[in-house]
């Protein structure tokens, strides 16, 4: 595309100093323009138009939205209308934009998503599998992924996962243990991986992917952490890279797009993009949202300028900021020890070095106006802006006013120890759909069967499946993560804890 800018030797322009950071701006701003659903939006705002149309608010010209205050982005805010093109049946804007996201991305067919990953992990899922087919899982999936399995009707098989003994948490799937499991399942539908995980720890699929598509096995991957991983070094490598067939990303968790805007990519010969596509169109709003869309667009078009200067300059701060941290007496960056994982640049874990919670370090934090992503038993997870014109200084002045007055925790909780859980869902889903629940005191409910995920949110990784066993690990690991102050969803909390199991 920019060939135009290649200049070949020539003995005649050998004095003519080559300033290839002007060509680079030159090309970045010739990116930028080329915005084009985001574009038509700023023309059609422009307008002096009178609407008679959905939504109710007219374009943001409805007098409640001075009362109030609202932004301009309700200018934005707008239907199907002539020139804006129809994200179902997509022929102009739209067209070009995802054509131009599919390309950005080296897919072979790429979407926008208005409702989430969500609803990319369930149209995937729903495109390939039905009702009793096996499906190789990754057991520290979203919650979403079992959603869609659950609505398929398929029979999960779990692969076996690395856990990092010192963090406490499941990392990614054990490559060789996993692949020895695949190999007993010839006839599976598709197989399903998260990479990375939601702390920003990535592992290589490529040796599993190959070892499915020798079986004919399509892959799902779930990126949703991972839409910036094609800038390339520092940063991982991104799953269409490693051959994934579909590939889900939450743009708005590290792009700037707005929440719920995510991307679905196709790469496959073995997925069929129509059946792909009308699930799409069955599970997305048929009212979709032109700010999500446009902010999916700019998007697509920031990351793909975002240049290696850029990178180079945001590198550079993160690891200063790094050092800063460990320098202090209190706290502590740590990530996992695994030589095979490799550490996403934005995702930053905090630990106490005093025996605060992760839950009382979030709190200490926020007392500055600091707001963390997540805090699980012993961190606190910070996702950094892609943006090398962060503040920095403010953050680390914020950080060291924030723990100045932190003390000593003499009767800390021990480590959490999260349990290699091994079980599998005993029923396909479509066979738990003919069960009844019945509500049962946790501690009573070893041998049950679950009849709810039980999800600690966020993240929003299952502790216990629906179809799944109850053991005494599940509830000894439910009651720990209880007492550490987090959240969990589908865990009834009357005067003891319980849960739902079916009979």
């Amino acid at each position: 595309m920019f060939g135009m800018f290649k200049l070949k030797p020539n003995k005649k322009y050998s004095n003519i100093t080559i300033h290839t950071n002007k060509l680079h701006k030159l090309k970045e701003a010739l990116l930028m323009n080329k915005i084009p659903l985001l574009n038509a939006l700023k023309q059609f705002a422009n307008k002096e138009t009178i609407s008679l149309h959905v939504p109710g608010h007219k374009n943001g010209k409805h007098s409640f939205i001075n009362e109030l205050g609202l932004p301009n982005i309700l200018n934005y805010d707008v239907t199907e209308l002539n020139g804006l093109d129809d994200l179902h049946y997509p022929s102009e804007v739209i067209s070009e934009a995802q054509k131009m996201l599919a390309k950005a991305y080296n897919a072979e067919e790429s979407f926008f998503l208005v409702n989430g990953s969500t609803v990319g992990n369930l149209a995937a899922i729903l495109a390939l599998c039905g009702e009793n087919d096996e499906v190789l899982v990754q057991r520290n999936c979203h919650k979403s992924i079992f959603h869609g399995l659950l609505l398929a009707g398929a029979k999960p098989i779990f692969l076996p996962l690395d856990i990092d003994e010192e963090l406490g948490q499941p990392l990614g799937v054990n490559s060789e243990q996993s692949m020895n499991v695949i190999k007993n399942y010839p006839k599976a539908k598709a197989i399903i991986l998260t990479n990375p995980n939601y702390y920003g720890m990535s592992q290589s699929l490529k040796n599993i992917i190959e070892l499915a598509h020798s079986m004919e096995i399509p892959t799902i991957v779930d990126e949703a952490h991972g839409t910036h991983f094609i800038i390339g070094d520092p940063f991982p490598n991104d799953a269409l890279s490693m051959g994934a067939d579909i590939v889900i990303q939450s743009a708005h968790k590290t792009l700037p797009a707005m929440t719920m805007g995510s991307y679905l990519h196709i790469k496959s010969k073995l997925v069929c993009k129509d059946k792909v596509r009308e699930m799409l169109r069955m599970l997305q709003s048929s009212s979709p949202s032109y700010p999500i869309m446009a902010s999916l667009d700019y998007a697509r078009s920031f990351v793909e300028t975002f240049s290696h200067d850029k990178v180079k300059i945001l590198q550079k701060k993160i690891a200063e900021f790094i050092k800063e941290v460990n320098d202090l007496s209190s706290i502590q960056i740590v990530t996992s020890s695994r030589i095979n994982y490799t550490q996403d640049l934005l995702k930053v874990i905090v630990k106490s070095k005093k025996g605060q919670t992760g839950k009382q370090l979030q709190e200490i934090f926020e007392n500055e106006g600091i707001y963390s992503e997540l805090s699980d038993w012993g961190h606190v997870l910070f996702i950094l802006p892609l943006d090398e014109r962060m503040d920095f200084n403010d953050l680390i002045n914020r950080i060291k006013k924030a723990i100045e007055s932190m003390a000593y925790i003499e009767n800390k909780q021990p480590k959490l120890n999260i349990p290699n859980f091994t079980s599998t869902v005993l029923h396909s889903y479509a066979d738990l759909k003919k069960k009844r629940k019945l509500v049962k005191d946790l501690a009573d409910s070893v041998g049950e069967i679950s009849a709810e995920n039980i999800v600690p949110y966020p993240p929003g990784i299952p502790i216990l499946l629906k179809g799944e066993l109850v053991t005494t690990k599940h509830v000894d690991y439910i009651h720990d993560v209880y007492q550490y102050g987090m959240t969990i969803q589908n865990l009834i909390e009357d005067k003891n804890l319980q849960i739902e199991v079916l009979v």
